[in-house]
């Protein structure tokens, strides 16, 4: 029934688009920063604002408080006597970052314009434009044109927006886990993410998890005279900078004993979509000085880039760093290491394993601290789950090329905790591109992105209501 629908919908889209851009212009003028306790009414005006739109849709819709700031709850639920209309929620998240530093901002950031991009594309300027009030709102067009021309949305849902992303979350997740039996639903809608490119729709299947780790080898009780102590004395440096090159093999294979435990290759059908996609050196490293791939031999750039496990050194630091020279040999070294895990790997189970590589290897003059800092989990969808399908279907008929599904290198913590908390896969569609400049000055959403975002989840939406 609802892709009898769809048509009518989609015109209605095309149609009412200067009023949905407007709308969306309402809502980045309000300076939801979460970070800056400045900004807390303006949070709770976002909140407040964007709760009377979704209201306007029919929607159950309220304002409810966490201990930092609230978050907006609306219900959708249609009549479902058949029983079998699915039940999803929409994530997304009003808050922002800072706009700092100001002066590097072309125009000011709250004041929402359409602008002309230097290669002409037509792109929406402002903070938030991308992250994520231009793409909630994708989503919120798209249900209110539903309701418009047919008086109801395909499936039920429940929109959670919180305003603490930006800020870890930190009190939007014990609000889900206090009331984790009020958000039951087959699975979880989250645009907050990207295309492959500007013409390619994506739909992220994985996300990479992290571990985060300090390390620091302490030798002598106090820094040392090199010429007197050089050649006698151990050198923390020198253990530490051992250990770290110690590893990778040639191969640029993790050496960590137990570190590849669990981790599955991406299926060959993956595979082969993703070597013709133009991701290479030229277009990937050049950009950024390089030419040479740094990851595992005999695997492709964009495996090594979202779907396999890595580790780098974030920092190293000991002995004497400031002007001219001090012939020193330190008391101590540390380093800050971090791993990007992938499904399969258990944090503590590799945070164990590296430190007890590291403790191995330390000389008995030595003594070596770990320091504990972020530790989560990978995220992966089953690539043969069903709505997985229909919403890739969708995108490829919008955009008229074929859907990626692709690893995300990055960590999205909320959907491990939508996971661990409710039992529920997410579903990430988004449609940010590689230059929008998130998190930094001249934010922006492509008007493109805006409108076919639009269109392409009044798509989804109907391809989902054909989801058993």
């Amino acid at each position: 029934m609802a892709n009898a629908q769809l048509q009518s919908v989609l015109d209605h889209i095309d149609k009412d688009f200067d009023n949905s851009l407007e709308r969306l212009f309402s809502l980045l003028r309000i300076k939801s920063i979460s970070a800056d306790p400045a900004h807390a009414a303006d949070c709770k005006a976002a909140a407040e604002h964007l709760a009377k739109d979704i209201a306007s849709l029919g929607v159950a819709t309220e304002v409810r408080p966490t201990a930092g700031h609230p978050a907006v709850v609306g219900k959708a639920k249609g009549d479902d006597k058949a029983g079998g209309r699915p039940h999803v929620i929409f994530y997304g998240h009003y808050d922002v970052q800072p706009v700092d530093p100001l002066e590097l901002w072309h125009r000011p950031p709250f004041e929402p314009a359409v602008a002309d991009h230097a290669d002409g594309r037509k792109i929406i300027v402002a903070r938030g434009a991308e992250d994520d009030k231009g793409q909630v709102m994708t989503f919120v067009e798209a249900c209110r044109a539903w309701k418009k021309v047919t008086g109801s949305l395909p499936i039920d849902i429940t929109f959670l927006i919180e305003g603490e992303e930006e800020v870890g979350s930190k009190n939007f997740v014990p609000f889900v886990e206090a009331n984790k039996d009020e958000f039951k639903a087959d699975y979880v809608l989250v645009c907050d993410t990207g295309m492959w490119d500007p013409e390619t729709p994506a739909i992220t299947t994985a996300l990479r998890g992290l571990l985060y780790e300090e390390v620091k080898i302490t030798a002598a009780s106090r820094d040392l005279h090199s010429g007197v102590f050089g050649g006698t004395a151990m050198n923390p440096i020198r253990v530490l900078t051992r250990i770290l090159g110690g590893l990778f093999d040639d191969d640029n294979h993790i050496t960590i004993p137990g570190f590849y435990d669990g981790v599955t290759d991406t299926p060959p059908e993956i595979l082969e979509q993703w070597k013709k996609l133009n991701f290479t050196p030229e277009s990937f490293l050049k950009p950024i000085g390089l030419s040479i791939p740094a990851g595992e031999k005999g695997r492709l750039m964009v495996e090594q880039a979202s779907t396999r496990p890595t580790c780098d050194v974030n920092g190293i630091w000991g002995g004497y760093i400031g002007e001219g020279s001090k012939t020193v040999i330190p008391s101590h070294a540390s380093a800050k290491v971090s791993f990007r895990l992938v499904q399969g790997q258990d944090p503590q189970k590799i945070r164990k394993a590296f430190r007890d590589y590291v403790t191995a290897r330390i000389p008995g003059d030595c003594k070596v601290e770990f320091g504990d800092h972020s530790a989560a989990p990978a995220v992966a969808l089953d690539w043969n789950m069903k709505p997985l399908a229909a919403a890739r279907q969708a995108l490829t008929e919008e955009w008229g090329k074929e859907t990626v599904l692709m690893g995300s290198g990055a960590s999205i913590p909320i959907v491990a905790d939508f996971k661990r908390a409710l039992g529920l896969d997410s579903l990430l569609v988004g449609f940010g591109l590689d230059d929008d400049n998130i998190h930094s000055p001249n934010e922006k959403y492509d008007l493109r992105s805006f409108q076919k975002g639009i269109r392409s989840w009044a798509r989804i939406l109907a391809a989902l209501a054909d989801v058993k």
